[in-house]
């Protein structure tokens, strides 16, 4: 179906929905490049306005990756709640953001309608919307998740610990494990990206996490960040293995350049859950996603780089994961050239997971050749904070070693607990509080150098 709008006596046409998408997308070179964007303002605005008035109904009717090539459209259109989706279904893509907007759409509204919502529908919307506008509605939601700890509380904000280390080092990577507990992080996981994904260092690694947490019976969970088929390796082999890792995308090309698909994440989910690892919840899964991967893989198929992101959220939201982690910053300029597209597509991808009922959580980060420096982090951090992600990386001066790029530190973390008075997951907190650590106001507390966490473990 086409749509069109005049401005000026200025035609402006779009040939079906999925151009209509990408037109109203707001600038990101990722879509520069891709030659999908906007070629003026102007044209951005008369998309957005046309955008507003398709009605949500259409997205269930017109799919922008034809539902025979795609196994990700299939998801989508299959698993649609038609129950969830009908208090909604009688509006337009403007009225659904005028709706989120109002007080008498609260928490409890917001969760009953997420099965009814599609991808497409959350980014359509997303795109009508200031930054304040993604703020507010996504601070609304409470998407609580379970393993060894509850994450996702209101008034809670957890932190991922990455203790990576360039060559897998165990001491190296026990040193920013230790380092990171007594700075208050590690209650969503405690996550390795190994530099190998040897089934032996990862097995390593996983066995090192391990210890370390039943040595101190620390109430939170492992994982490290290898290829699903290397995990699901080890899981049959018996390995101490609390979550599944995989990152994905929103097409299924670009899940098979991942070398990933529904069928083999199917099985990796039922053979992690097998484990029961878990002792207050058997949410397993840990996925990152990221603006820019389809088009990097070649597999974008016309489709905005933001509308396909969202489009990973619907693989997520099968598995009912732990975790969901937008690395917003991490593939560079190419897709998000500057601190201010940075900013704007963490809020976008926080606002819609949560849309979607995902326990999301933010990567705030940059790689060092984009136009992007700590100052635009602080500030994204404290935009996040005050919208409700559940999570967001520890690592020890927000500078990966393994990885290369800057992220952020255990210090951020705790200050944005401060200023928003925000406290750890209330397990992992109550653990932090017995061993000193914090007290019970949640400051951190002066830890003696004959602390058992740093003679007993080395």
């Amino acid at each position: 179906m086409a749509y069109q709008y005049t401005i000026r006596n200025i035609v402006y046409r779009f040939d079906d929905l999925k151009t209509l998408l990408a037109k109203a997308s707001p600038y990101r070179t990722g879509d520069v490049l891709a030659g999908i964007c906007a070629e003026s303002y102007e044209e951005r605005v008369a998309a957005q306005i046309v955008l507003a008035d398709v009605p949500l109904k259409t997205f269930l009717e017109e799919a922008i990756i034809p539902y025979e090539d795609d196994e990700v459209t299939r998801l989508i259109i299959d698993s649609h709640n038609v129950d969830a989706f009908s208090s909604i279904s009688s509006l337009t893509v403007g009225e659904f953001r005028d709706w989120l907007l109002t007080d008498e759409t609260d928490t409890a509204i917001l969760q009953s309608i997420a099965a009814g919502i599609t991808p497409e529908m959350a980014a359509a919307v997303s795109k009508l919307m200031r930054n304040q506008d993604l703020i507010a509605v996504a601070q609304k939601f409470e998407v609580v998740t379970r393993f060894r700890d509850t994450i996702g509380l209101k008034g809670h904000f957890s932190t991922r610990l990455q203790p990576n280390h360039p060559t897998d080092d165990p001491k190296g990577i026990a040193a920013s494990m230790i380092d990171g507990l007594l700075y208050g992080s590690g209650d969503a996981v405690i996550g390795i990206n190994p530099a190998t994904d040897s089934p032996a260092t990862v097995l390593n690694l996983l066995h090192l996490i391990d210890t370390v947490r039943r040595q101190f019976d620390i109430p939170t969970q492992s994982c490290v960040l290898s290829h699903i088929t290397t995990t699901l390796e080890l899981i049959n082999k018996g390995a101490p293995v609390d979550l599944c890792f995989q990152s994905i995308g929103g097409t299924e090309l670009t899940n098979s350049s991942f070398g990933v698909n529904l069928a083999l994440l199917d099985e990796a989910y039922e053979a992690t859950l097998s484990l029961k690892r878990g002792t207050i919840g058997q949410n397993v899964m840990y996925f990152e996603t990221g603006q820019g991967s389809e088009l990097s893989a070649n597999a974008h198929h016309g489709v905005d780089q933001q509308t396909c992101e969202v489009r990973a959220y619907a693989i997520a939201r099968k598995y009912k994961p732990l975790l969901v982690n937008s690395v917003v910053g991490f593939i560079g300029p190419e897709y998000l050239y500057d601190g201010k597209q940075i900013t704007r597509a963490a809020l976008e991808d926080h606002f819609c997971g949560k849309l979607l009922g995902l326990p999301m959580g933010v990567d705030i980060c940059y790689t060092n050749h984009a136009e992007a420096d700590q100052d635009d982090m602080d500030n994204l951090l404290t935009l996040l904070g005050v919208a409700g992600c559940n999570f967001i990386m520890g690592i020890p001066g927000s500078d990966d070693i393994m990885l290369n790029y800057q992220s952020t530190s255990f210090h951020d973390a705790l200050y944005l607990r401060k200023v928003l008075g925000l406290r750890p997951a209330p397990e992992f907190e109550q653990w932090l509080m017995n061993q000193g650590i914090v007290d019970d106001s949640g400051n951190l507390l002066q830890v003696n150098p004959s602390h058992k966490l740093l003679t007993q473990f080395y």
